[in-house]
């Protein structure tokens, strides 16, 4: 007797699991080749972050990106980021400097005005803005974000600090007043 199709396709996905080149077969079957392409040359960790549907203009863009780290308060982040050839907007909720590192992008803001971002630029997106983004072939670029706190967040973190200021560990080595 033969086997079932089912075992077939367990004993297949038991080999592919130790078959580092399985999962590149599989983006080649779902994305384009230029796509398939810029995936194979990842090796930062970098994870799906689908661009929302509704933000895309032109293209079907991949994105992709790694957290790398984020402050104690949770206000601040950076991470990776990267995407392939496609136009869309996107809304920034919070401000973020990027740093291009691979590729380039025109962004045009809502006044019109374009300008061409390539490897080695540094650009700040304010929160609160939106910026259309033609993605040509493809981008990899670093994002520094920052949720900034409203005016009263920023009295209220104030008063908070000074009043917990006499609990907080001193640094080793840390001068006493009055000495």
């Amino acid at each position: 007797m033969g086997n079932s199709p089912q075992a077939g396709s367990a004993e297949k996905r038991e080999l592919a699991a130790d078959d580092p080149t399985m999962e590149l077969d599989v983006l080649e079957q779902t994305a384009s080749i230029e796509g398939a392409q810029v995936l194979r040359r990842d090796t930062y960790g970098l994870i799906p972050a689908p661009i929302p549907a509704a933000w895309i203009l032109e293209g079907a863009p991949v994105a992709r990106q790694r957290h790398l780290a984020a402050s104690s308060d949770q206000l601040a982040a950076t991470l990776m980021w990267d995407c392939t050839a496609g136009g869309f907007n996107w809304f920034y909720d919070v401000d973020e400097v990027i740093h291009v590192l691979e590729g380039s992008v025109l962004i045009e803001d809502v006044a019109g005005v374009c300008q061409r971002l390539r490897a080695g630029d540094t650009y700040l997106f304010p929160a609160g803005s939106r910026y259309h983004w033609t993605v040509d072939d493809y981008i990899r670029k670093i994002a520094f974000r920052y949720s900034p706190l409203s005016r009263e967040m920023r009295v209220v973190k104030g008063i908070i600090g000074r009043l917990t200021a006499p609990f907080r560990r001193k640094p080793a080595g840390h001068a006493v007043r009055g000495s």
